[in-house]
C-alpha cells in the first residue's frame, strides 16, 4: 500500500510517498500555503502538489489544529472557515482514495518517538504545535500553544516557555520540530531533541496502522474505513 503523506502547515503545504513500512517512495513536495487560506484555496493547491507523486492508495494528512474523527475544530494559524470542516472526506473526495486526517504535531511524533515513557513534541512554525505520548500511545489534541502563560500570552506567544513545560509534564524526551526549530541557538538539555522535518510526513503511516487510533480515527461505519490495511 502506497501512502500519500500530506502535511498542511501555515507557511508551507508538503507532500510525498510512503510506502507500507514509513519509508519515503518519492522526493518532498512543497509549495507555499495560499492566501488567504481557506479550505477550497488549500484543496486546490495540494490537488496541483501531489499530482505528479502519483498512484497511491490512501492518504494521511497533518493538520495545525484539532482534528476529530476526520473533521477539522480549531485552525488558529489558516482561516476561521476551517471551523467543523470535515477535512478527511474532502481530500477523499477530490484525490479519489481513503483519507485520515490528525493533528500535525501528532503525525510528527509518530514519525520520530522511542515508544516508551512520557514522550511529548513540540513543534515551532507559523504557530507552536503540541502533542504527548505515553508508552506509544498518542493522546490527541493537547493544545498547550494557546493555554494562557504570562501577562496574558500564550505559550505560543513566549517560546521560552519550554523551561515551564518541563516542572509539569516531566517528559522523558521532548523533540522540537518544524520549520523554525533549526533556527534555536541555545543549549538544550540532554533528553531534549531537534528533529528532521521530514517526520511530520513519514509519521503518516500510524493513520494507518493502528497507531494512530483513537478521538482522531475516522469513526466506524465511515467510508474512509474502506482499503484500509
Amino acid at each position: 500500500m502506497r501512502t500519500l503523506a500530506i502535511d498542511i502547515g501555515g507557511t508551507g503545504l508538503k507532500a510525498l510517498v510512503i510506502d507500507a513500512r514509513g519509508k519515503p517512495l518519492t522526493d518532498r513536495a512543497r509549495v507555499e500555503t495560499p492566501r488567504p487560506a481557506t479550505p477550497a484555496a488549500v484543496l486546490r493547491a495540494l490537488q496541483l502538489l501531489v499530482a505528479p507523486l502519483a498512484p497511491f492508495d490512501r492518504i494521511s494528512a497533518g493538520f495545525p489544529g484539532v482534528v476529530f474523527h476526520g473533521v477539522v475544530k480549531t485552525a488558529p494559524n489558516l482561516h476561521t472557515a476551517w471551523q467543523n470542516y470535515p477535512l478527511a472526506d474532502a481530500l477523499a473526495k477530490r484525490l479519489g482514495k481513503p483519507a485520515r486526517a490528525l493533528n500535525d504535531a501528532g503525525v510528527q511524533g509518530f514519525g520520530v518517538i522511542e515508544g516508551k515513557g512520557l514522550e511529548m513534541v513540540l513543534t515551532l512554525g507559523t504557530g507552536m504545535g503540541c502533542a504527548l505520548f505515553y508508552e506509544g500511545t498518542y493522546i490527541p489534541n493537547l493544545e498547550l500553544a494557546h493555554h494562557p502563560f504570562r501577562k496574558g500570552k500564550t505559550y505560543e506567544e513566549l517560546l521560552g516557555a519550554l523551561a515551564q513545560i518541563e516542572p509539569v509534564w516531566n517528559p522523558d524526551r521532548i523533540y522540537l520540530g518544524g520549520g523554525n526549530a533549526k533556527h534555536l541557538k541555545l543549549e538544550l538539555p540532554e533528553h531534549v531533541r531537534i528533529t528532521s522535518n521530514v517526520a511530520g510526513l513519514l509519521g503518516g503511516i500510524a493513520l494507518w496502522d493502528g497507531r494512530g487510533a483513537g478521538r482522531d480515527a475516522p469513526r466506524k461505519g465511515s467510508s474512509r474505513q474502506k482499503g484500509r490495511s
